[in-house]
């Protein structure tokens, strides 16, 4: 299905502690948390049976009590501004940009697509 939506974020990013990153995974579904640790997300596999089976070993392992792998974290945004874009069928697409000014309020802008 199109959806014809796209959202930009714009900002200062910066890593999560560890201790976030402990909290937000132990809060996760075991399944989760075992496939998280079973992928290192984007490394290339021989094939999708390797990776199902380190899932057995490293549910066998563990017994439930996953521990979070160290390539496993987070990053947080400081948003700048936040612009939100809609397709229409005219090609005249509808563009809102939100922009953080001084003091925490937010500028609305409607962009020429």
């Amino acid at each position: 299905a199109k959806l014809g939506r796209q959202v930009r974020v714009s900002g200062t990013v910066s890593r999560v502690t560890s201790e976030e990153s402990d909290a937000y995974f132990r809060n996760r579904p075991l399944e989760s948390r075992l496939s998280a640790a079973a992928s290192a997300q984007s490394a290339v596999i021989p094939s999708r049976d390797v990776l199902e089976a380190q899932l057995e070993q490293l549910r066998r392992q563990y017994d439930g009590d996953v521990p979070r792998p160290a390539f496993w974290g987070g990053y947080r945004v400081a948003p700048e501004s936040i612009e939100f874009w809609l397709h229409r069928e005219n090609r005249l697409h509808d563009r809102l940009r939100y922009t953080r000014q001084p003091g925490g309020t937010w500028r609305l802008e409607r962009l020429a697509p």
